[in-house]
């Protein structure tokens, strides 16, 4: 028997051992697949975006159909592709607790202090790698729109004074401005959350005033005013506990003397207390130098 014969019979017996062992892995580690969920996948709007807790759409199915999630945690679908999906399943569609992306910053180019203007930098993640930005207050926002171009819901817009609005009722609570935003200014919370503070400065009084003029300056008052401890003072911030059983009203924000803590209502309209000075200027402040001898 020839080389050649020799050789092409081991190959064909090692061919055949290797048929039968693929086939034998393929039988024991064989995973039931429920074709539902490419039908419910598909039911979905596919925008991956995390809303509802799960990595993607695809793993949002496989929850639904497992019963660990109800269809209404996807708040990208409306009202009729939740009921739908809801058909489909032969569940209930649910009720889930809207949630929305919140902007602890009030300092729009109006009231705010810039003290470097950067050229071609269009980006508030490359203009923090230069000295945390050109914001006079170095926990403000940098007014760079990152958050409005990685919004794939239209959700956020940068106004007249380079300050991200958002559009709670397109806002999904995807996170996505959360994670690009270099200050950590937005942060996810449930649309009955209404007291909020606008402000992340740890400056307080003047020091604070000095940079923004809807700065919070740790005046406290907010935080006497509520009951129950539900505003506490951390440093020279007031931080809202909702987990505190206090009841929350705008009797809170009345006396605070630069509507730094708002009261935001249901449609995302934002109402400022009666000692909160009215803001006119509409222009941007100039920009302040420093010299250096």
């Amino acid at each position: 028997m020839s080389d050649l014969l020799i050789a092409l019979l081991l190959m064909s017996g090692l061919g055949v051992l290797l048929s039968l062992g693929l086939a034998l892995a393929d039988r024991r580690l064989y995973v039931e697949f429920d074709p539902r969920i490419d039908r419910i996948a598909g039911m979905l709007p596919g925008t991956n975006c995390g809303a509802c807790g799960r990595p993607g759409c695809r793993a949002f199915a496989e929850s639904v159909l497992a019963g660990l999630s109800a269809p209404a945690a996807c708040t990208v679908s409306g009202p009729a592709g939740l009921k739908a999906l809801a058909k489909v399943l032969g569940v209930e569609a649910g009720a889930t607790t809207r949630r929305v992306a919140r902007l602890a910053c009030a300092g729009g180019s109006n009231v705010a202090r810039n003290r470097a203007v950067y050229q071609n930098v269009t980006s508030c993640r490359a203009a923090a790698l230069i000295a945390g930005g050109g914001k006079g207050c170095v926990w403000g926002c940098l007014g760079l729109g990152d958050c409005e171009a990685v919004c794939g819901f239209g959700a956020i817009r940068m106004n007249e004074h380079n300050l991200p609005v958002v559009d709670e009722a397109r806002c999904t609570a995807c996170n996505d401005c959360v994670e690009v935003c270099p200050k950590d200014l937005f942060s996810i919370h449930p649309t009955s959350h209404h007291l909020w503070v606008a402000c992340k400065s740890l400056d307080e009084g003047d020091a604070a005033l000095a940079e923004c003029a809807v700065a919070c300056t740790g005046c406290a008052r907010c935080a006497a005013d509520a009951e129950r401890g539900g505003v506490a003072m951390v440093g020279a911030l007031p931080v809202v506990d909702y987990n505190r059983n206090a009841v929350f009203s705008r009797e809170i924000i009345q006396r605070c003397p630069t509507g730094a803590i708002v009261w935001i209502g249901d449609n995302g309209s934002v109402e400022k207390g009666a000692a909160s000075p009215p803001v006119i200027r509409r222009s941007p402040l100039p920009v302040m130098t420093i010299d250096r001898p």
